[in-house]
């Protein structure tokens, strides 16, 4: 125990450190995005615009339509947000406290998904978007049509709408609910559904809101399907699309200010969010028996 505590200050320093590494890009970003032509990227390297003005993020409006990005972008992952929570805490609720056969099975598959690179999906998800029946155009057999759902924002919500680690770590908290608990809504004439909505829904909220944290960044960032999904239909893009897609239409001399712009636009939505819910984020990881 006295060998822990000799040297307290190498722990602070590799706390310092490590959080001055990771304040540092953020901080580069900000500053950047402030910046006139030809400043970014010099050498030697200086973190200050020589003058602070809102050049850059008046032409990242003008030239993104950053209200029409940002209206995607929040309608998407609020609808995935949401879809994740509901579906999560309801298979979660059935797979810790239900007894029904083929329970274990299923909750072995849940994880198998778990287990699949993302990138191993996009092909089959992008086909069954195309040949959604009865959507855009197609026939009960999906086919004949202009896209499916492929020409809607659908296509970015649906397939992430349903969340195998979303399941499981509900899953996991949820088994330690006490039983007798259940039991006692039970003997009061609560069904499942008032068991679920009245008195489990409210025991869950620090790992709730942890899931919805991790959901919403993950799905506000999502980069490779939308961009997939909006190749077609520029209407479609979001975010991180459209301000990747800005470095090929303007001068690059002057691109990486206005991108930097655009990213400080699309970061404050993600680091207000996590800021207000910091400390449910931290109880609801503890609680949840994540390692």
């Amino acid at each position: 125990m006295k060998r822990r505590g000799r040297f307290p200050w190498f722990a602070y320093l590799v706390v310092i450190l490590g959080g001055v590494a990771m304040v540092m890009p953020f901080l580069d970003m900000v500053m950047s995005s402030f910046k006139g032509p030809g400043e970014y990227g010099v050498i030697p390297y200086k973190l200050l615009p020589s003058s602070f003005n809102l050049d850059n993020y008046r032409e990242a409006f003008s030239q993104l339509e950053l209200l029409r990005l940002f209206r995607n972008s929040v309608i998407v992952t609020v609808s995935v947000t949401i879809s994740v929570l509901v579906t999560s805490s309801m298979a979660g609720y059935a797979l810790a406290k239900l007894r029904f056969r083929g329970r274990a099975v299923i909750f072995r598959f849940i994880l198998a998904t778990m287990m699949l690179p993302p990138f191993l999906l996009l092909i089959p998800t992008f086909l069954i978007m195309l040949n959604w029946p009865l959507a855009g155009g197609n026939d009960i057999l999906g086919r004949g049509g202009d896209g499916g759902l492929t020409t809607s924002l659908v296509a970015l919500i649906l397939p992430f709408a349903v969340s195998g680690f979303g399941i499981f770590l509900m899953r996991q908290f949820m088994v330690s609910l006490p039983d007798e608990m259940l039991e006692a809504a039970k003997i009061d004439g609560a069904n499942q559904w008032q068991t679920w909505r009245l008195i489990v829904l409210p025991q869950t909220k620090p790992v709730a809101i942890t899931l919805g944290l991790i959901t919403f960044i993950g799905t506000w960032n999502e980069y490779i399907w939308t961009l997939l999904i909006s190749s077609s239909d520029p209407s479609l893009q979001t975010l991180p699309v459209g301000i990747q897609l800005l470095q090929s239409f303007l001068d690059p001399d002057r691109t990486m200010p206005i991108v930097m712009a655009g990213l400080v636009i699309s970061t404050l939505p993600v680091l207000v969010v996590f800021l207000l819910f910091q400390k449910y984020y931290v109880r609801g990881v503890v609680l949840s028996g994540l390692k």
